[in-house]
Parts: structure tokens; sequence; C-alpha cells
């Protein structure tokens, strides 16, 4: 089965926590604090394998969580850091964050690598928090949360060419002739309902990768047919072999059917029609091929060149080859993104830094205290030691929540929670 897009969790590993301990030697008099650190979590990171050509295996497996930094240890040892996951994806993959849109990662050369969920850094041991003020701390931090996010993971092939034109018009059956390829082929509508990969050789040490596309039908780019599914692989080709069934063997019209295969190309995305493309003017062994291509060269753009092939008598298919190959070496890859600099100078946005917290009051007359920044400091702060709590405290009072809590009306002995847990506000 061909999967070409996906949703997939990914987390990295939360960080190690912190130790608080001291040293207790016989011949060490005083010996201080020596509580190690954690060790930082795992990264979730993504790599290219060549030897993957779809995204099924994300299919059975959907989550993807690093593992823990281990916790730090007495005589300031520090706990050891989490090897990365490494997650293998197929060339051609983009991944994208599914709540911004925005594109983490494009990955296309075997071996490339991406981190897309960073694992959280470790706590902090009682060591790092001694002072000349406060030689023997009873702090530590726990291991900073791992980042988590939902990604969609999104194949485009690799292919120097693409094959596009309406179901039924010898896109497989050519793809077959030209290549080693073995695509389905058969006398009735959408017979390849996946795209086809193969290797044309042109000459000795020259080739170059053709795909032939499901068939697309008027409507594809509004979601008709199945077009529009895999419209997304001819966004990396450098090349359109346009394929037109000269024969009108179903009673359509050669120079419509170009017409409207271009026009949903455009639809899809406007930037496809600047490849370059190439007409293959297909069934030339049938009996009307002739008039109609003659007609059909009158009505279309005199630059762009027209090849007369057949599949069956393999005429014709030398001269589109060799002059496919040479486009492909004239013609620049096209970005899959827009650039955001033009000429030379950078384009820059402003954008509004998220309050550190947030202050409302429920029905029952709880005050709730939530935001990424102190939601963080709350996880990392170790409980379980009295000095740790008050420097908690003062942490959220340098924040300003003391202040804002008053300002919405808090009193003495009312109750404030943060996340799942409830504290008694004294001023």
């Amino acid at each position: 089965m061909f999967v070409d897009q996906v949703n997939v969790f990914v987390k990295g590993g939360d960080g190690g926590n912190g130790m608080v301990a001291f040293r207790r030697e016989k011949y060490v008099p005083d010996g201080g604090p020596a509580g190690g650190d954690g060790g930082k979590g795992a990264d979730v990171i993504f790599e290219v394998n060549e030897g993957l050509r779809t995204l099924m295996d994300f299919r059975y497996k959907r989550h993807f969580k690093g593992k823990k930094g281990e916790n730090g240890r007495t005589k300031n040892q520090h706990g050891k850091s989490a090897a990365p996951l490494v997650v293998q994806i197929p060339p051609g993959t983009v991944v994208k964050d599914r709540q911004t849109g925005q594109v983490l990662a494009d990955l296309t050369e075997n071996g490339q690598r991406q981190v897309i969920a960073a694992g959280g850094r470790g706590g902090r041991g009682n060591t790092r928090f001694s002072t000349p003020a406060n030689p023997a701390p009873y702090i530590s931090e726990n291991g900073e949360p791992g980042e988590e996010r939902e990604v969609q993971l999104e194949l485009k092939l690799l292919a120097d060419a693409g094959l596009v034109g309406f179901p039924s018009v010898g896109k497989s059956t050519l793809l077959s002739v030209v290549t080693s390829a073995k695509p389905k082929i058969a006398e009735y509508h959408f017979t390849t309902l996946a795209p086809n990969l193969g290797v044309v050789a042109v000459d000795e040490g020259r080739s170059f990768v053709l795909a032939d596309l499901p068939g697309l039908i008027e409507g594809a780019s509004s979601g008709a047919g199945l077009g529009y599914q895999f419209l997304r692989h001819i966004e990396r080709t450098r090349v359109i072999i346009h394929v037109v069934d000269m024969s009108g063997s179903e009673g359509r019209d050669p120079y419509e059917d170009y017409q409207k295969i271009n026009e949903e190309l455009k639809s899809y995305q406007l930037r496809l029609l600047e490849r370059p493309q190439v007409i293959a003017a297909s069934k030339m062994d049938m009996p009307e091929a002739e008039g109609n291509l003659k007609a059909f060269r009158e009505k279309v753009d005199p630059d762009v060149p027209i090849f007369a092939i057949s599949s069956l008598t393999k005429a014709g298919l030398k001269e589109l080859t060799q002059a496919v190959y040479q486009l492909i070496l004239t013609t620049p890859e096209f970005p899959m993104e827009k650039p955001v600099q033009e000429d030379g100078k950078g384009l820059y946005t402003f954008e509004k830094e998220e309050a550190p917290f947030v202050i409302t009051r429920d029905s029952d007359g709880v005050f709730n205290v939530s935001g990424p920044k102190v939601e963080l400091l709350f996880k990392m702060t170790n409980f379980n030691h009295d000095e740790a709590i008050r420097r908690f405290a003062r942490q959220l009072r340098g924040m300003g929540v003391d202040d804002a809590l008053r300002e919405k009306g808090v009193s003495e002995g009312d109750t404030v929670r943060i996340m799942d847990f409830e504290f008694e506000y004294s001023d």
C-alpha cells in the first residue's frame, strides 16, 4: 500500500531530576553539598533512509516518545543523558507542525537528520545552588519536560520528471516501455492508484527518474478523483511531461484535455506552470491520430515542444527522453517554499511576546494561575524540600504573580491553583 501522508505524535524525553546529597566521608569534615545534575532527555530525530519509499510504517506506530535522562547521583555524579530516538523516513518527506502549519523540516538526502522534538535538560543538583550565604542548600530541580508536538508527514516523491494527463492516455504504458518499472496496465480508468517511479536510461552513464502520477480529471484540484491526492508529488519535478491521447478514442478533444489538465495544475499551485513542459502526443499508431495532431499543433503555443510517440511501436520515444533529459540538465531545482529574502534584504515581523502567566477565577472562588513559564517553573520544582518551596514562592513573586493576584482581589487564606495543585495564599 502506498501511504504518502500521516499524522504522528512526537515527544522528547524528560530531563533527569537533580539530586540533594551531602558528602559524609570519614576524613572529609564539612564536606558540603554533593548532589549531581540529571541527564538530558532523548531528542526525537527524523533521519532519511533511502531504502524507504512510503510512509506505510507510520500507519501502525504513530507515537514516538524519547527516554528520560537519568537522575543525578551522590558525590556530584551527573545522570547519564538518554540516547536520541532516531525515526527512519523516506527521502522527500516534509514535516509540518499541525498546530501552526510551520514547516519543521524538508528532508531529501540520504542520512539527513533533523531534531523534531528536543529532549528536556536535566535538573540541577543542590551543588549548583551553593552560595556563601547558603553553603548547604536543600534545593534541587526536577528535569525539564521534553518538547511535544503533533506533526504531519507529507511525502513528495523525488523525481526529475513527472507524467500528467487524463486517465487512460497511456502514461503507465509509456513508463513501462522507457523504464524497467512494472505498473498495472488495463483498459479502464484509474488503473494507477498510486504513483510509480522508474529510471530512464538515456544512454550510457546518463539517466533520470520518471514518475507516473494517477490520472487527473476535471475538478481534481477541488478534490475530484484521485489527482488532487497525488498532485503533491509533482512539486519537486523539474520537467512536466503532458501525455495527450491523440487518437480521441473516447470521443474527447485532445486540445481540450490539454487545457483542462493545465487548469488543474494552475488551480493546485500556480508555480507548477513555471516548470518547462513537454507534450507527448501518444497513441500515434491509431488511425485518426495524425489528423488530430495536425489540428492540435495549430492551437498549442509553438514554444512548447511536441513529440509524436507510440508506446506500442516505440516510435519517437528516444527523441522524447533525450529532450526531457536536456531540459532537466538546464532547469534549476524549484524551491518548495517561497524565499523570504528579496534583493538581499531580510523580512522581519514583530511577534508579541507571550504573557508569562494568566490569572482567572472560578465560580467557587479559586484563583487559577496558568501559562507556559509558570507551569514549567512548577514542573521543575522539587516540593519535597521546604527550601525549594520557598524558592518557588520567591520566583513567583519576582514574576509579578503576587501583585497580579492582589489586583484580582485575592485575600489571606484564599485558594490558588496551579495545574492540579492547590495552595493557600498568604501575604
